[in-house]
């Protein structure tokens, strides 16, 4: 194909971003648009579904109108989205039975107690690649069964569909043809046996998920079906590639081969290592998932860490306390400073993932004297966000075997020049910054791309991928492990800080 488009959809945690894609891989049109968050208890976050769809419908509009495409020129679609984020919708009548349950949320860290307490992580952790924590799906999914009457009964039935938002999504642009996902976000529920390549009813079994309601689950680059003419402005479009957020941020990045890495900043951080086609078993509280799979080859694998909350404290500084106008004012606070005065924030709102995976953990800020002003806590929430990363770094260098040459950086915190050079005078190596930052969506059109034969090979992806800017360390050993070892002691004293509530 040497004309035409491919358009990615990448649905996230916090908004709906669509990107136009020609065939030599340069964005033509680009829309977003934000969407709603719900929190109706502590730890609880939910999105509205039917909300999620039409604004992505909205912003794939806007999209093609800055492209100047028209629909009828769009060779294939790929959709990336927010992982973990889980609800479950009628078949019949394509309603949600309740609004989705982000994957932020902590309403079932109880029942993942409980699991723990049956002695059930190692075995689900070697079966899934995951831990045992209410951050994944297979708890959602049993809260929501729960919640209407006879709605696990119906489930059974086959008149309940669950899914992740990209299954949501692909139900609606194909009117309800198609009930898929595909290995990369099946890997992120819980309930997918990643060495076997489907739903384990074993773990279906203890929490009593009828196999009726989850979807087919197919490669990542794969045709799954047409587009519905009357969701999609009159044409049958193919959907092509389907990715978590995270895998296909990594697929963008084009760490194709085993042992390169990408972190992504976003609502919270993901940084991923390549690790080829077998999976690595971890000791370190890091997760094993897969990357992605092309049509017939085998799957890939990679090492995960994830941090909940980075950029969302600088959101949490903007709409919840009123210190900072927007994000990016907090690179101009920081850069006021000469040092952090010592004074640390960790952003444990939600919990802590890796490699700590503390779910009643609490946000703490230590430190403070009469001489603070808001460009510490805006320099400390910046701070934080580079520290977490190192965790998870150290994490997977000893996890692989392998120490981090380079770390490839995408997302949107890589404008802020300040948090990249301290990024890499913590991490003590190079922070690479793409030409396209957005690789998400990238890796999205690029895997849809694939599976149509829009582009032809990764080969001819890897040769795209061109550099804007590397960070390179300027902070002294002594100096990136005192700051760092501080950071540990803080966070050390908020674990754990709401357990004595969960009763």
């Amino acid at each position: 194909m040497d004309n035409g488009y491919v358009l990615a959809i990448d649905q996230g945690t916090t908004g709906s971003t669509v990107l136009v894609f020609n065939q030599a891989g340069a964005v033509c049109g680009r829309a977003s648009a934000e969407i709603t968050q719900y929190y109706p208890q502590p730890g609880w976050v939910e999105h509205d579904p039917q909300e999620l769809w039409s604004v992505t419908l909205d912003v794939v509009g806007e999209a093609l109108e800055q492209a100047n495409a028209r629909p009828g020129e769009v060779r294939a679609i790929g959709i990336t989205n927010q992982r973990e984020t889980s609800l479950l919708w009628d078949r019949r009548s394509s309603l949600p039975v309740a609004r989705a349950v982000v994957w932020q949320d902590r309403r079932t860290a109880r029942l993942c107690d409980e699991l723990k307490q049956e002695g059930l992580e190692p075995l689900w952790q070697e079966k899934t690649g995951l831990l045992i924590d209410p951050y994944f799906s297979a708890t959602k999914v049993y809260w929501l069964l729960d919640q209407v009457s006879d709605l696990r009964s119906r489930a059974a039935a086959g008149e309940i569909a669950f899914g992740t938002i990209d299954s949501w999504l692909v139900w609606k642009l194909t009117g309800g043809q198609c009930h898929v996902t595909d290995y990369s976000n099946a890997s992120r529920t819980l309930l997918f046996n990643i060495h076997e390549l489907d739903w384990d009813e074993d773990i279906l079994a203890r929490l009593d998920i009828p196999r009726a309601v989850l979807p087919a689950v197919k490669p990542s680059s794969h045709v799954y079906g047409e587009t519905d003419p009357q969701a999609f402005f009159g044409h049958r479009v193919p959907i092509a590639g389907i990715a978590g957020d995270q895998q296909a941020a990594l697929f963008g990045q084009t760490c194709y081969r085993p042992g390169m890495a990408k972190t992504t900043y976003g609502t919270g951080s993901f940084l991923l290592m390549n690790t080829g086609r077998s999976p690595v078993a971890s000791r370190q509280r890091l997760l094993t998932t897969i990357a992605w799979g092309i049509d017939d080859e085998p799957v890939e694998y990679a090492l995960e860490g994830s941090i909940f909350i980075t950029g969302a404290a600088l959101q949490w500084l903007r709409d919840g306390l009123g210190l900072i106008a927007n994000a990016a004012e907090s690179e101009e606070l920081a850069l006021s400073l000469q040092s952090n005065d010592d004074v640390y924030f960790v952003p444990a709102l939600t919990g802590l993932g890796s490699p700590h995976w503390d779910a009643y953990a609490r946000g703490m800020i230590i430190g403070l004297t009469r001489g603070c002003t808001k460009a510490h806590l805006a320099r400390a929430a910046l701070e934080s966000i580079a520290y977490q990363t190192r965790d998870v770094v150290d994490a997977m260098s000893r996890e692989s075997g392998i120490d981090l040459r380079e770390l490839r950086a995408d997302g949107g915190a890589v404008a802020n020049h300040f948090l990249m050079q301290f990024q890499a005078d913590i991490l003590g190596v190079p922070v690479e910054v793409p030409s396209i930052t957005e690789t998400t969506a990238q890796g999205a059109a690029y895997l849809a791309g694939l599976a149509v034969g829009f582009w032809s090979s990764r080969e001819e992806l890897a040769a795209r991928w061109q550099l804007a800017q590397r960070y390179e360390p300027q902070m002294e050993k002594k100096q990136r492990d005192f700051l760092h070892g501080r950071w540990e002691r803080a966070v050390n004293r908020c674990r754990g800080w709401a357990e004595e509530l969960k009763n």
